[in-house]
C-alpha cells in the first residue's frame, strides 16, 4: 500500500468525481491520504473530507501565500482544529518568495511561519513545510525553532519539539542532507519523473530511502507519462517506480519503506511528541 502524504482533494478540479475517486483509492493500493490545508477555508474542507473517509486524514495550516487570512481570531480557530481526532499535522506552512518580493510581506510570512511552528510544538503535531525560493530563511527559522534537538528514533531521526517534511523539495542535495540532519523528511512527487529534474533526482540518490515520503500535491504536478493531466494519488506508482530506479530497489520496497516513514512521522512521532509535552 502507498501512503499519500500531500493532496488537495478539496480543490475545484475534483468537483465532478471527488466522492468516487476518494472512495476508490484503497482498492487501487492507496491506503492513506493526508489532505492538506492551505488557508483557513481549505483547512476546514480538509477536515470535512477526513471525517467522511476512514483512510483520509487532515493537515491544518495556512500557506505563506494565504497568511493575509490569518488574524488572532482565525489563528485561535486554527489552534482549536489541531485537537480534532483526524488532524495529523500542521501544514502547509512556510515561506514562498517566488511571487512575493516585497520585504514587508516576506516578513509577514516569516512571522506567521514562526507562529505556526510554535503551534505545532504546542499541540504535538509534525509540520508540512512549503519552501520556494526561500531556502536560507526557511533553514534559519527551523534552526531557531530548535527542531533538531534531543534523541534519535528508529529511523535515525531526531525527535525534538517539531518534526516534519519539506514538501515538494526543490533545493540542492547538499541542503537536503542538512534538513535530514535536523530531523526532517523530504517530500518527493511527480517532478522526480521529469527529464529536467536533475537536482531532485540527485537528492533522492543522496539521502536514505528512510527519509523520503511519497506525495502528489494533486491536482498539480502529475508525473510522466501523465504530465499536464489532473494529478491524483492514482499516479503515485509512477513516482515510486522512478525512486526505485534511482535507488536500485523495487517499487514495492519503495512503497513499503515510505509507508513506514509516513506512519512514523504522522502517527508515532506525533504521539511521542504529545506525550513528551504532556498533551
Amino acid at each position: 500500500m502507498i501512503f499519500e502524504t500531500h493532496a488537495h482533494y478539496d480543490d475545484d478540479a475534483f468537483d465532478r468525481d471527488r466522492e468516487q475517486l476518494l472512495a476508490s483509492l484503497p482498492e487501487h493500493g492507496i491506503g492513506r491520504v493526508i489532505n492538506v490545508g492551505a488557508s483557513v477555508e481549505t483547512t476546514a474542507s480538509s477536515l470535512r473530507l477526513s471525517e467522511r473517509y476512514a483512510h483520509v486524514y487532515a493537515a491544518v495550516g495556512v500557506h505563506p501565500d494565504e497568511v493575509d487570512g490569518l488574524t488572532e481570531e482565525t489563528f485561535a480557530w486554527l489552534r482549536d482544529q489541531t485537537r480534532r481526532p483526524k488532524a495529523v499535522a500542521v501544514g502547509e506552512i512556510g515561506l514562498d518568495y517566488h511571487w512575493q518580493k516585497d520585504p514587508g510581506e516576506q516578513e509577514r510570512q516569516r512571522t506567521w511561519f514562526r507562529r505556526q511552528l510554535s503551534l505545532a510544538r504546542e499541540c504535538g503535531l509534525p509540520v508540512i513545510i512549503h519552501s520556494r525560493d526561500a531556502a536560507e530563511d526557511t533553514m534559519q527559522i527551523l534552526r531557531d525553532a530548535g527542531s533538531w534537538e534531543v534523541a534519535g528514533t528508529a529511523h535515525g531521526k531526531k525527535s525534538g519539539n517539531v518534526q516534519g517534511v519539506i514538501h515538494c523539495y526543490s533545493y540542492s542535495p547538499e541542503l537536503a542532507r542538512e534538513f535530514v540532519k535536523m530531523g526532517y523528511d523530504i517530500g518527493v512527487g511527480g517532478v522526480v519523473t521529469f527529464k529536467n529534474a536533475k537536482k531532485l533526482k540527485e537528492t533522492v540518490q543522496a539521502i536514505p530511502l528512510e527519509r523520503i515520503l511519497l506525495e502528489t500535491d494533486c491536482p498539480y504536478m502529475a508525473p510522466e507519462p501523465h504530465r499536464g493531466e489532473r494529478n491524483s494519488s492514482l499516479y503515485l506508482p509512477c513516482v515510486a517506480e522512478k525512486i526505485a530506479e534511482l535507488k536500485g530497489v523495487t517499487p514495492e520496497e519503495v512503497a513499503r519503506i515510505t509507508w513506514e516513514n509516513a506512519t512514523e512521522l504522522f502517527f508515532s512521532c506525533g504521539e511521542a511528541c504529545r506525550q513528551t509535552n504532556g498533551l
